[in-house]
């Protein structure tokens, strides 16, 4: 018998301990994020009493694709327009907490004169907070319909993207021999241009290709159509140089703006689940209780680091985005914990051995203790303010809480220029990195093919007219968009005193598409200079003039808005969008939330007014959402089903009540569910059966006995169905289905 490989006996090892341990803490009502950790801990070889794990290094490449999996469902929770539709105020907010929040964590790792390169990695790994972990202890506390909440789960979507971003820098900074100056800026501008290069791209293929292929595409073809493409955008972004998590991230984030991005999450769960489970029981596994023992004053600092500096940094940094005091020190307080992305920096800087051993078990140990102190620090929060609204000056207080008023209420009217300036900024930036990337995969790629198959100079001219052919569409989008808009026209008509730095800003694009042109030419031909400028004039202006063109970079340009605005379509044709006027309801205390209905809620099958909601929670019920179905306004007379999203209209404590009643009112679970299997038995009735003579609406076999007639032998191997009108008789063999107790019942009595 062939020998089981040690893979299989080490996975063995970890989810069976894993599972144990985190029904353990589910009982204990813990995030199973800690019980993984701890299941690390029980199967590494610093727990000498038990079983420990024999192949670190294929665990460690399974952990490695956890944190792949992990942020490529990060990604799908992402959406590019769901963050420019938040707003300054989520935005000032995370990067001020993120930013002040690393310089402290730099502060404490310098105080205890650790490495420069260990301070920076300590610095990212305490600026950011865990969306897991708040966002359990939200649900368990029930305030996850409150608004304060809402806007820390704003602002954790936006540390998620920092600290993305973060990841890429460090790994910059870790492989420079000067973490300062221009390498950070050109960590920052490469970023920039791929995701902006990869974004366009991915948007323009991949929901086309999800279009044309949907009715083929079934639950198991498109699991591996997602992970395929998780795992190839992990490969393209090694081979740039950047980490395969970013990349992973960012194919995530592609198709979050598709039309099936909710089924590629459902899909994709027990994957992630499966192999994120893997990654943080390697978590667990590096934990030294020795190093926790010698470092147990750093552990210590840290831990109050983090919660004074996000209970007073955060709050500032809320109250910097608009926020009134009151709320602010809910969110600061909210977030004074480490989690997930810790763990990954920390994993990040030991691949590329730029951080001491110690910092992994110090910051798995810093961020237990947080976790578990994150529920205190929640409630907390309102006893802070109260106790500091008696000591602060009253005129403090009053004007510190209208803060968030008079910052909703101030709106910011855009000049034409301004407009003019962002369309022109955003079009020429798109353009620019298309026609370069285009550019940059045919003088590597294409030349390099055709030098093989013609003489040079014939294979440098080939490949410069397919370069020219594939890129002029942009080119010409570069040139030319924006020169007819309504903005341009009214600027020009307006005054004579506008029109030269119109046409200073045409030239500008111009000048960029004649560089590139210039790039190409030069590369190829090595001509004059005067010769290569003539020539990419020349080509630029049969660009512009040419309406084929225009037609190709037009149609080019509403496929890609088209599959941008794809899944925005699809919600409104399903009735998911939330509704217009929700925004214009928070100055007035009020706010909208979802709250679902539970699928054995004891509210399933009432009506409205059976369950008097406004009544009794204050709420108003203003849609149902079931399915594809969209119920505006429903009366009292509708009927509430199981699986429900009901869009309720209240305060903070009233949508808390709701919701608390909404998910508390369940029906019970059958402590006896072994009984209720259900039997098929045969009965000859006797004479003196209490049957005799009754019809199958009289006998009473469904009401009063519980059970089903399935039907009356009528041969050896053959069962009729019994007429309405039949009354049974003394010798009938009939055939039941029911509960074991039930069927005994009427056999006794018959």
């Amino acid at each position: 018998m062939a020998e089981l490989p040690d893979l299989i006996k080490d996975l063995a090892l970890i989810l069976i301990v894993a599972g144990v341990v985190t029904l353990l803490f589910k009982k204990l009502r813990q995030p199973l994020v800690l019980g993984y950790i701890v299941a690390g801990f029980v199967v590494s070889p610093h727990m000498p009493l038990t079983m420990s794990v024999i192949d670190k290094t294929d665990i460690q490449t399974w952990a490695d694709i956890g944190v792949m999996f992990l942020l490529f469902a990060l990604g799908l929770d992402f959406s590019f327009k769901k963050i420019l539709k938040m707003g300054m105020a989520p935005i000032i907010a995370a990067i001020s907490i993120v930013f002040s929040m690393a310089m402290l964590g730099m502060g404490v790792g310098h105080a205890f004169g650790w490495d420069h390169m260990d301070c920076i990695f300590l610095g990212g790994m305490l600026a950011m907070s865990s969306t897991t972990i708040i966002y359990k202890a939200f649900d368990d506390l029930g305030l996850r319909q409150q608004r304060f909440a809402g806007l820390v789960m704003s602002v954790l979507i936006l540390e998620d993207i920092l600290a993305i971003v973060m990841m890429v820098m460090l790994s910059a900074v870790a492989s420079g021999s000067d973490p300062d100056g221009g390498q950070m800026i050109g960590s920052l501008l490469k970023i920039g241009f791929f995701l902006i290069l990869w974004f366009v791209v991915g948007l323009y293929i991949l929901p086309s290709f999800l279009r044309v292929t949907r009715k083929l595409m079934t639950d198991e073809t498109l699991v591996i159509v997602s992970l395929g493409l998780c795992c190839a955008m992990a490969w393209i972004s090694t081979a740039v140089g950047f980490s395969s998590a970013f990349g992973a991230f960012v194919m995530g984030s592609i198709l979050a703006e598709t039309i099936e991005v909710e089924r590629i999450e459902r899909v994709v769960q027990p994957v992630k689940d499966l192999f994120g489970a893997i990654f943080f029981v390697s978590v667990g596994m590096l934990v030294d209780p020795s190093i926790l023992v010698s470092y147990a004053w750093p552990i210590c600092a840290l831990v109050l680091a983090i919660l004074l500096g996000q209970a007073i940094l955060g709050t500032f940094g809320f109250m910097l985005s608009g926020q009134p005091l009151k709320t602010a020190m809910r969110c600061g307080f909210s977030m004074a914990q480490i989690g997930e992305f810790a763990f990954i920096i920390a994993s990040l800087g030991l691949s590329l051995h730029v951080i001491s051993g110690f910092i992994y078990p110090v910051i798995v140990a810093v961020s237990v203790v947080t976790t578990f102190l994150t529920p205190y620090m929640i409630r907390l929060a309102p006893p802070a303010y109260n106790a500091l609204e008696r000591v602060l000056p009253r005129r403090w207080v009053r004007r510190l809480n209208h803060m968030g008023t008079a910052h909703q209420t101030t709106v910011k009217e855009q000049s034409l220029w301004h407009k003019l300036l962002r369309k022109m900024s955003i079009n020429t930036l798109i353009y620019t990195i298309l026609c370069i990337a285009v550019t940059a995969v045919m003088l590597t790629f294409v030349l390099q093919t055709m030098r093989h198959l013609l003489p040079h100079w014939w294979a440098n001219g080939v490949t410069g007219l397919l370069t020219l052919v594939c890129i002029a569409p942009f080119m010409r989008a570069l040139v030319m968009k924006n020169n007819h808009s309504d903005e341009f026209r009214e600027l020009w008509t307006e005054s004579r005193l506008n029109r030269l730095p119109l046409i200073f800003t045409v030239l500008v694009r111009v000048t960029i598409a004649a560089l590139i042109l210039f790039y190409i030419c030069n590369y190829l031909a090595r001509f004059a200079n005067a010769i290569v400028i003539t020539l990419a004039i020349v080509i630029i202006v049969l660009m512009v003039l040419s309406r084929k063109l225009k037609h190709s970079s037009i149609r080019l340009e509403r496929r890609f808005i088209q599959n941008l605005h794809s899944r925005d379509i699809a919600a409104q044709v399903t009735g998911q969008r939330r509704p217009l006027f929700e925004d214009k309801l928070i100055d007035r205390d009020i706010h909208i939330s979802d709250i679902d209905i539970p699928e054995d809620s004891e509210w399933a099958g009432k009506t409205l007014s059976q369950l008097r909601i406004s009544s009794r929670y204050g709420v108003h019920i203003s849609s149902i959402l079931r399915g594809h179905q969209r119920i505006n306004i429903p009366g009292g007379d509708t009927i509430i089903f199981p699986g429900d999203r009901l869009q309720a209209i209240g305060n903070d404590d009233q949508l808390q009540a709701f919701d608390k009643a909404a998910q508390g009112d369940l029906v019970p679970i059958d402590p006896h569910i072994e009984d209720r299997e259900m039997h098929l038995q045969k009965l000859r009735l006797s004479a003196n059966s209490q049957l005799i003579g009754k019809t199958l609406g009289d006998s009473g076999i469904r009401d009063h006995y519980n059970c089903m007639l399935v039907g009356m032998e009528a041969g050896q191997h053959a069962l009729t169905m019994i007429n309405a009108s039949h009354k049974f008789k003394a010798g009938d063999i009939i055939w039941v289905v029911g509960e074991k107790q039930s069927i005994k019942q009427l056999t006794e009595e018959n």
